[in-house]
């Protein structure tokens, strides 16, 4: 995974609660096998009509927000069934960060297990981060080692995370990584037992 530490982008407001697993990739696209490919499909009922053209009236389809890397949500994100192929989806459109007031409990543990950090705002913060990003081009900066989230326009708002899923966002770890930098504690013990 690539490491997250600083990381300023574009923002896109979705400007919803509950928004389950099932609208951020449906169903009908969860054939495949690698963890690829699935971001052409993020949103796929909001974004494209029952003939597959892009909605011009979704927001995500506007030029405006090509190249967007930070979401911002209503609380609740990632609710519904427990399918890892929604932060793959995300992850696989350009998502690195997702800012929301709440989160459902296993889309967030998904998120911070394949490289996406998931930030907990206030739903006052949201809405300002909302407001700005539906207005106009807008970039905010999360910096995971401070914690913060900020713009050049004054907003500044702190968030907390897991002290062990930070260090796994940091260094770019999912479990397997983190597993691995215990590997001469793991040959000693091997070798210990014949």
């Amino acid at each position: 995974m690539e490491p997250i530490r600083k990381h300023e982008g574009l923002v896109f407001p979705l400007n919803r609660a509950n928004i389950d697993t099932d609208q951020i990739i449906p169903k009908q696209f969860l054939k495949r096998i690698s963890r690829q490919g699935f971001g052409q499909f993020v949103f796929y009922n909001w974004r494209f009509d029952s003939k597959g053209e892009l909605r011009q009236d979704f927001p995500l389809n506007q030029p405006k927000y090509e190249g967007t890397s930070i979401l911002v949500a209503g609380e609740n994100f990632g609710c519904g069934s427990s399918r890892e192929h929604a932060p793959w989806a995300l992850q696989d459109y350009g998502f690195r960060v997702i800012i929301a007031p709440s989160y459902a409990d296993i889309f967030y543990n998904n998120c911070t297990k394949n490289g996406i950090l998931p930030v907990k705002l206030t739903d006052e913060e949201i809405q300002i981060l909302i407001k700005n990003a539906e207005a106009d081009q807008y970039h905010l900066t999360v910096d995971l080692e401070a914690k913060k989230v900020y713009d050049n326009q004054g907003f500044d708002a702190s968030f907390d995370l897991d002290d062990y899923k930070r260090e796994m966002l940091l260094n770019g770890w999912d479990e397997i990584a983190v597993t691995l930098t215990h590997a001469d504690k793991i040959s000693q013990f091997e070798d210990a037992r014949g």
